[in-house]
C-alpha cells in the first residue's frame, strides 16, 4: 500500500479515516541524556471507532460487559415518588416544552399518580414536566397534523386559570379517562370538555389581527437534534398579544413570541450573501433570543409599526388576574379590593376585614 499525499484533506477527513479504517502504532522510544539511556518506552497501540474494533475482534468482551451493565442500570432507574404516593398509570409520551421562542416536544415516560401527572426521562434521570392533579382545571383531546401529516391525538390541559399545556401519549384517550376518574375520586373540580371557556382556549378560537407571507430564520433544532438556522418560508401571524410564525411544510408553529416589555422590535440591514447584500429584516428579540423575518420592505415597516404600538400599550395596561371561582379576567386591584363582579367571589383578606367590621 503506497502512501498518498492529499493536500486538501482536513482534520475532519483525518478523524473520519482513523475511526473508519483504524490506526496501529508500534514505537520504541529511548530517552537519553549525554548519550546515557535513561528511559525506554515500548508502545503498541490501536486507535479506531468501536465498530471497526469489534469487526476485527478487539475489545469484544469489554463491549458486551459495558452494554450489559448499561441495560441493567437503566432498568434500576425509577422516578422518586413522594412518600405515600402511588402510581396509577404509566406509558410512553411527550410534552410540548415552550420557553420564549423555543418550542420542542420532549419525550419520556408519562406517569399518573394519585397526586400528580409527570413526564420522566430515564436516560437523564430527570422529571421534564409535572403538574398536581388539583391544579388541572380541564382537559380536551384535539387531533392535529405534524410532520407525518397524519392526525395525532394531543391532550390539552387547562391549569392556573387560563394556561394551556400539550401532551401526547401511546394511548391519549386512556390517559385522559384515568385522569378524570382519579380527579372525580379525589373530589377535584374540573371543567367538562363541552365548557365554552376551555373550548375557546384550547381549540384556538382566537382573532388574528394581522397576517403576512414571511421568510423566517430562528434558532431551533431538526428532529435529529441538529442545530438549524436555515431560512424557511411560511406565514407570520399577530393574535391576542402574541406573534407567531407557521412553517409552510407542515403548518406547525415554529416561533411563538409574547408581546410584552421584554420584547424588542427593530429593522436591520444585513448581508445574507449572494445577491442579497443589503437586505432589510424585521428582528424580534425576546429575553435576548432573536428571530429574523424577511419579506417585502413596505410590509416589514408596517409590521414594525404595529408591533411597537402593541408593546407600548402593553406596558401601560392595567394588570389583569383570573377569578379563582369563575375563571373570568378582571383588574387585579379590583379583584382584591372589591371581589369579582361576575360571580361574587371575595378574597379571604377582604372577607376577614368584613367580619371584623361587623364584630
Amino acid at each position: 500500500m503506497e502512501p498518498v499525499r492529499e493536500t486538501h484533506a482536513t482534520l475532519v477527513d483525518l478523524l473520519d479515516r482513523v475511526l473508519d479504517k483504524g490506526l496501529v502504532i508500534y514505537a520504541d522510544v529511548i530517552v537519553s541524556v549525554a548519550g546515557v539511556p535513561l528511559i525506554g518506552i515500548n508502545l503498541r497501540a490501536a486507535l479506531a471507532g468501536m465498530e471497526t474494533m469489534l469487526k476485527y475482534g478487539v475489545m469484544v468482551d469489554w463491549d458486551e460487559r459495558s452494554r450489559a451493565w448499561e441495560r441493567t442500570e437503566r432498568k434500576k432507574k425509577e422516578v422518586s415518588l413522594i412518600k405515600g404516593e402511588e402510581t396509577i398509570l404509566k406509558m410512553i409520551g411527550s410534552h410540548l416544552y415552550s420557553e420564549g421562542i423555543y418550542t420542542a416536544w420532549r419525550s419520556g415516560q408519562l406517569r399518573l399518580t394519585d397526586k400528580r401527572l409527570l413526564l420522566y426521562q430515564k436516560d437523564f434521570d430527570k422529571i421534564l414536566f409535572q403538574i398536581p392533579l388539583k391544579e388541572i382545571g380541564g382537559m380536551v383531546i384535539k387531533r392535529e397534523k405534524y410532520f407525518t401529516k397524519e392526525p395525532v391525538e394531543v391532550l390539552y390541559l387547562l391549569f392556573q386559570g387560563n394556561r394551556i399545556t400539550q401532551l401526547r401519549s401511546a394511548d391519549t384517550n386512556r390517559l385522559k379517562e384515568a385522569m378524570e376518574e382519579r380527579m372525580k375520586l379525589e373530589g377535584l373540580p374540573f371543567l367538562p370538555e363541552s365548557d365554552g371557556r376551555i373550548l375557546k382556549l384550547v381549540r384556538g378560537e382566537e382573532k388574528v389581527t394581522q397576517k403576512g407571507r414571511m421568510w423566517c430564520q430562528a434558532p431551533g433544532q431538526t428532529p435529529g437534534g441538529i442545530l438549524d438556522n436555515d431560512w424557511k418560508a411560511g406565514y407570520l401571524y399577530l393574535s391576542d398579544g402574541k406573534l407567531y410564525w407557521q412553517h409552510d411544510f407542515d403548518q406547525k408553529t415554529m416561533v411563538e413570541i409574547p408581546l410584552d416589555k421584554r420584547t424588542q422590535v427593530k429593522i436591520e440591514t444585513r448581508d445574507l450573501g449572494g445577491v442579497l447584500r443589503r437586505k432589510k429584516l424585521l428582528v424580534v428579540s425576546y429575553n435576548g433570543v432573536e428571530s429574523c423575518f424577511s419579506g417585502e420592505e413596505e410590509e416589514i415597516c408596517e409590521w414594525e409599526k404595529t408591533l411597537i404600538k402593541i408593546i407600548s400599550n402593553q406596558s401601560t395596561q392595567v394588570e389583569m388576574e383570573t377569578c379563582p371561582q369563575c375563571g373570568e379576567e378582571a383588574p387585579t386591584d379590583e379583584l382584591l379590593e372589591e371581589g369579582c363582579t361576575n360571580c361574587g367571589w371575595v378574597s379571604p383578606k377582604l372577607r376577614e376585614g368584613a367580619v371584623k367590621t361587623i364584630a
